[in-house]
């Protein structure tokens, strides 16, 4: 019987790291491995394929940051990007965080309303972010992304 519902674990082994996910999420392979450098990198494999990926990386003694996740096209709408933002919140909960941040660009809607609906909440906007740190425009939804939008949720 093939198993029907993904697993997560964290991914030791970082050359075996899903760009291609990755970069569902964030068009920069520099700043990808930027935080990829500090953080740990989390899979959802379905069927010995990865389908998902969750990066985090501390911000300081009580803020956990989730700095990527992406879920493959064929597995979007099942469920498994709540999944890995559970999963997230229950792994900083463990190692004694307090909060779970995320950043997202105005123009991401659909993560938006993720981020939203599973408690995290907006605490500020990070003005002109993706205009300083990226170097091509970023189009999304038929909307320029420019500004950062940082929400938080707490699980400690």
């Amino acid at each position: 019987m093939i198993n029907s519902t993904p697993h997560i674990q964290q991914l030791t082994d970082l050359r075996q790291c899903p760009y291609h996910l990755l970069e569902l999420a964030d068009p920069s392979r520099a700043q990808i491995d930027a935080y990829l450098a500090t953080g740990t990198c989390h899979v959802a494999i379905h069927d010995d394929t990865i389908v998902g990926v969750l990066v985090l990386d501390e911000i300081d003694a009580t803020r956990l940051e989730v700095k990527n996740i992406a879920v493959a096209p064929t597995e979007q709408g099942k469920g498994l990007g709540k999944r890995l933002l559970a999963y997230a919140s229950v792994l900083a909960r463990e190692d004694g965080y307090k909060t779970l941040v995320i950043g997202t660009g105005n123009s991401s809607i659909g993560q938006l309303t993720l981020y939203q609906k599973v408690g995290f909440e907006l605490v500020r906007i990070e003005k002109d972010y993706f205009v300083k740190h990226y170097p091509e425009p970023i189009i999304e939804n038929g909307i320029p992304c420019r500004h950062k939008l940082v929400l938080e949720k707490a699980v400690g």
